[in-house]
């Protein structure tokens, strides 16, 4: 389960961030989350409740937004959404030029801290 590694790595940079603006507590986190990064939000929130405890995260909430994969044809332009396998061609001009626009993000966007 990857996710659990995804969870401490959240609570490392969080608890990073809130050491250096002198929280004293981590109210809650808000990520996003590719679709293509293959995580499983359940498995992420399990990870993160086991990961926070006994920090000054401890009870602190995981927001988490997942992001649909978008491509574009760098052909004719066209743009669209799609699952991990039917994004390598166009269904527009069938085309195989293609450039990922999202779907492969894992980021924190914010954290709130008391």
């Amino acid at each position: 389960m990857h996710e659990s590694g995804i969870a401490e790595g959240i609570l490392k940079s969080t608890l990073e961030a809130a050491a250096e603006a002198g929280a004293v507590k981590v109210n809650s986190v808000d990520i996003t989350v590719g679709v293509l990064t293959e995580v499983m939000e359940d498995a992420l929130q399990f990870a993160w409740e086991a990961a926070r405890a006994a920090s000054i995260a401890d009870g602190a909430a995981l927001n988490v937004t997942m992001v649909d994969a978008r491509t574009r044809c760098l052909d004719c332009g066209h743009e669209w959404v799609h699952d991990r396998y039917s994004g390598a061609k166009c269904p527009s001009c069938e085309g195989y030029l293609v450039s990922l626009l999202a779907g492969r993000e894992l980021r924190i966007d914010s954290i709130d801290i008391d």
